[in-house]
Formats: C-alpha cells, structure tokens, sequence
C-alpha cells in the first residue's frame, strides 16, 4: 500500500481503499490492487440505507456536484450487443437518447436491467462503479467529473464508498473521456 493520504470530503474521513477489502465488491478489490494509482484511492465506510446519492448528500452534508453517479446502458448494432457504463456527475444526467446512442453507435440505448448490470458486474444495484467493470464494457466518462478534486463514487456495495481524486477517472481502465456525454 501507498504512504499516501486517503481523501477527505465533508464529514467523511477514509482510509486507504486496499486497507478495508470487506468494503468493496470483490471486482473492485480485483481492480484496485492491479491499479498504479490505488493508493490515491480512499473508502469510507456509510450506512447503506442512505447510499443514494441526494440521501447521501443531504446526510453527510456534501454538494452533489461532489458525486459521479454510474449508470449502464446498453444497445444493439447487428445483432450485437454494446454496453458501456457511464460516468457523470451527480447533478448531471447521462445523455443517453442522443450522445450516448451515438458513440456506441446503436439505434436505440437504454438502461441495463438492475439483474442483469448485478450479475454481470458483481456489484450491488445502488454501488455499481467504474472501478472493476466487467470485460467488454466501455467506461464512458464526462469531462466534468474530471474536474471534482474528491468525487465520491460507489465501491461495488451500498455500504461504502470510494473517494476518487477527479482527474483520476480519466486513467481508469478503459476510459474514454466524452464530451457532452452528460446534461
């Protein structure tokens, strides 16, 4: 693990992600620790029943322009089919009918059905974040969460989350940041 300081935000004291594995999905985990920048990476332990993001913000007394919310979505083109999680801010939403539509070049996107986004992601509805993503999903992320010094993201689970320093997004596996990708 890092020296480094885990981040801050708010009321919300974290420790260094890989130093509480129980509170992270096991994908997360998996992720982190083949991760150069891990040790950048803070969790904070939260009551789930408050694990939305307006909940959470309102109960640990954060903005919501500190949050990046990830949503999956999925199309088909030719009988394949393309999914991608998108990450925006949380006082954003995902443009999905146009932008999102458009760069997974499919007629028409829409949400991932809850069931399937757990299964296939080993994550928790609720917790489901960039970090751990399966194999052939896009990772599609707005440029505004870029721009979120300490962006409170899920870890897998709805008992926890991480603390991403912004700019950090942008080097996640995968990452193709996108402009426009929210509103």
């Amino acid at each position: 693990m890092s020296a480094m300081t885990a981040p801050t935000l708010g009321s919300l004291r974290s420790v260094p992600a890989l130093d509480r594995p129980d509170l992270l999905a096991g994908p997360v985990a998996a992720a982190l620790r083949g991760w150069p920048h891990a040790g950048r990476v803070g969790v904070v332990e939260i009551d789930p029943a408050v694990a939305d993001t307006a909940a959470m913000a309102e109960a640990y007394d954060l903005g919501m322009d500190t949050g990046a919310n990830c949503v999956v979505v999925a199309g088909r083109r030719d009988g394949e089919e393309r999914v991608a999680a998108c990450l925006v801010r949380a006082d954003t939403r995902a443009d999905v009918n146009n932008l999102v539509r458009r760069t997974l070049d499919v007629r028409k996107a829409t949400f991932l059905s809850m069931d399937r986004a757990v299964e296939e992601s080993g994550m928790e509805y609720g917790g489901i974040t960039p970090v751990g993503l399966p194999e052939g999903w896009r990772l599609l992320v707005d440029p505004r969460v870029l721009d979120i010094e300490v962006a409170v993201i899920g870890s897998g689970v709805r008992r926890s989350k991480l603390l991403l320093p912004g700019p950090l997004a942008a080097d996640l596996p995968g990452a193709e940041v996108v402009e426009g990708l929210a509103r």
